[in-house]
């Protein structure tokens, strides 16, 4: 994590992207725990603030950073949620706004990932909800498949949604 990352409260402030393609694919990233591959799950792009950079500034460069798309149309705060977990040796307590997001760039790059995220990241993948609806994998936030049904069902709420805090 850069040494300016901005908390809060003792939070990391962080903003992520749920982002869509004319498909209404969403498109997430493969992590894993650095020194082992086996401790998997799959996450929204985003990462922390960065000096006195905004969320939606943030949301945008980690969107470019991690995954090269840089032709997006960028929407309204979906969801807050507060989070708990260890991850590379250390805790992480973060507090992440999700940004609703549309795209027609579907080609991934991840050519600007920091030293931690090469050790970590494993890849991208477009996902229909049918499809994460049926995974047998770890996602996060818990709930995404319900979260993204209800937002292609019904479009974004009036105001952001606050998940339930997950501690892990």
């Amino acid at each position: 994590m850069p040494a300016e990352a901005t908390f809060e409260g003792g939070l990391r402030k962080v903003a992520r992207v749920v982002l869509l393609d004319p498909q209404e694919r969403v498109l997430l990233l493969h992590g894993h725990e650095p020194d082992d591959p086996a401790d998997n799950w799959w996450f929204t792009p985003g990462g922390g603030l960065e000096g006195a950079e905004t969320r939606e500034e943030a949301a945008l460069r980690e969107l470019a950073e991690e995954t090269g798309i840089t032709e997006v149309e960028l929407g309204p705060v979906l969801w807050r949620r507060r989070c708990s977990f260890p991850f590379a040796g250390r805790r992480w307590d973060q507090d992440e706004w999700y940004y609703l997001a549309r795209t027609r760039q579907t080609t991934t790059v991840a050519a600007g990932l920091t030293d931690l995220e090469r050790r970590s990241v494993a890849g991208a993948r477009w996902w229909t909800c049918q499809e994460l609806t049926e995974a047998h994998e770890t996602v996060y936030p818990t709930r995404f498949a319900e979260l993204l049904r209800r937002l292609l069902d019904e479009g974004p709420p009036a105001r952001p949604e606050v998940l339930d805090t997950e501690i892990v």
